[in-house]
């Protein structure tokens, strides 16, 4: 396990509001920590997260647990 000073937190995934939620509930159930970034703004002004707008909402966890997370992320986009 990595020193607590070298914890940090990872994007994992960018998409929509819904395709972040959903993958937040996987990874929660996952027993992985995240959070959402930009879910309000990429929500409300899309535009000015990210460019085109094209996967506002970015999914976020500890670079501690990249690896369970990463596996989750590949399963759902199967």
């Amino acid at each position: 396990m990595k020193a607590t000073n070298d914890v940090k937190p990872v994007e994992i995934f960018r998409g929509s509001t819904w395709e972040a939620g959903m993958l937040k509930s996987l990874l929660e159930n996952a027993e992985v920590e995240t959070f959402l970034y930009d879910e309000v703004i990429g929500l409300i002004v899309p535009f000015q997260t990210s460019p085109g707008g094209v996967g506002p909402v970015k999914v976020m966890v500890s670079s501690a647990d990249i690896e369970k997370a990463m596996q989750v992320v590949y399963d759902f986009s199967k």
